[in-house]
């Protein structure tokens, strides 16, 4: 196993607040369970994501980065109605990006993501993340393509959207390489037009603990990546891309 910037995970702590989307809640994924998959996986940074359940919430956000420590940042769900104060605060504890889930709900709305996604990046350089399937992306191209910084989580979800998500890494967009088993296609061919369209542009992560996905996250899902790029290019996917993306100097044990 190779040192990874697990770009995508999320943890869901009892006692912080949660609520049901579409009736659904998680089961719990503490610290304590991400620790061990960071352990055996030699995880050495990554990026908590909140997910739909969590709102705007980002007290968990801040106990979890506090717990993580250094290489560990955040990505928010965040109201237009924060002030700039509130939002450097949370630049101050290790926040770097803003996620619209556009798929499931929880976050501000469509029509914030260019005035917010620009506002926070203004003022703390953050960028905007998107759950979103990427055969809805025509409707936001022009949005998306005028974004300072932006990425698309699990490789875009569906293959009648890998065209129009193609069209935005040809831009500059990152594409998380990540929930393997939420796509309705086979993840290598995706992952291989993606890195030949830009090499610094896919972003491995675990999904852990791949809620409502049609199957959990697995140990070979590192190995697709191991298995099918070179030396070179599995550091990228694997640890450089994802730690650059969010201004991390990664620092994994020897």
């Amino acid at each position: 196993m190779t040192d990874l910037f697990d770009a995508h995970f999320h943890i869901f702590e009892p006692g912080f607040p949660m609520h049901e989307n579409n009736g659904y809640l998680p089961q719990p994924f503490t610290l304590s369970n991400y620790d061990t998959w960071r352990n055996n996986l030699h995880v050495c940074g990554g990026a908590v994501v909140s997910g739909s359940m969590q709102g705007f919430d980002t007290s968990y956000l801040l106990h979890a980065l506090a717990h993580l420590g250094p290489g560990f940042v955040g990505v928010a769900q965040i109201p237009p109605s924060l002030t700039d104060e509130e939002i450097l605060a949370l630049d101050r504890e290790g926040v770097r990006a803003v996620r619209f889930n556009v798929r499931r709900g929880g976050s501000a709305t469509l029509d914030q993501i260019e005035p917010l996604g620009q506002r926070v990046f203004d003022l703390a350089g953050w960028h905007v993340e998107l759950y979103i399937d990427a055969k809805d992306l025509p409707d936001l191209m022009p949005v998306l393509s005028g974004l300072p910084k932006a990425s698309i989580d699990h490789l875009g979800l569906s293959e009648d959207g890998l065209p129009h998500l193609l069209r935005l890494v040809e831009r500059g967009v990152k594409v998380k390489a990540t929930g393997f088993g939420r796509l309705d296609f086979d993840p290598l061919g995706a992952l291989r037009k993606i890195h030949d369209e830009n090499p610094h542009a896919l972003m491995f992560g675990t999904d852990l603990p791949s809620t409502r996905a049609k199957r959990p996250f697995r140990v070979e899902d590192v190995d697709l990546v191991l298995d099918n790029f070179s030396t070179r290019d599995r550091a990228r996917i694997l640890r450089e891309n994802a730690a650059g993306f969010y201004g991390i100097s990664l620092q994994c044990p020897a």
